[in-house]
């Protein structure tokens, strides 16, 4: 298995960050690498936030990628993606805390960022605008829970 440069430098900085296996497993899922984050391993994630320590380490981490701007927007897309995943399979305390700091997922329906005269920030504000009416709307916060039981 080849691992790439990119691989290789998130690695390095997961040890010499000293962070969690939780928060490995965000970071992975929320790089730049050019492909989504994996079913797999958003389940694994998703599996981890009904333990707590696990749960605040990855709302950490997401929160913290969240943040992120310009070349880095990737990160912020994949969160979101990873975020609604939680949110649909993941613990309660999930939609909960994004309810909480939904302003946070609200300022990035402006998220702007172009790269070779391409709007990459499109996908950050349409997937934004997703997330606040899902987190906006109980009857389909608790359609969904009553669906996944």
């Amino acid at each position: 298995m080849q691992v790439s440069v990119a691989g290789l430098r998130r690695n390095i900085k997961n040890i010499a960050h000293n962070y969690t296996e939780p928060q490995k497993k965000v970071r992975e899922a929320t790089s730049n690498d050019p492909w989504g984050p994996s079913s797999t391993l958003m389940s694994e994630i998703a599996d981890l936030t009904y333990n707590i320590e696990a749960f605040s380490q990855i709302m950490e981490m997401l929160w913290k990628r969240l943040n992120d701007h310009g070349k880095n927007w990737r990160h912020v897309y994949k969160s979101l993606v990873l975020l609604e995943y939680l949110i649909k399979t993941g613990s309660e305390r999930v939609g909960s805390q994004c309810k909480e700091n939904i302003y946070a997922i609200q300022t990035l329906k402006d998220f702007q960022y172009f790269e070779d005269n391409k709007d990459q920030g499109l996908n950050v504000r349409e997937k934004a605008k997703q997330l606040v009416i899902l987190l906006s709307s109980e009857e389909r916060l608790r359609m969904m829970n009553v669906l996944e039981l």
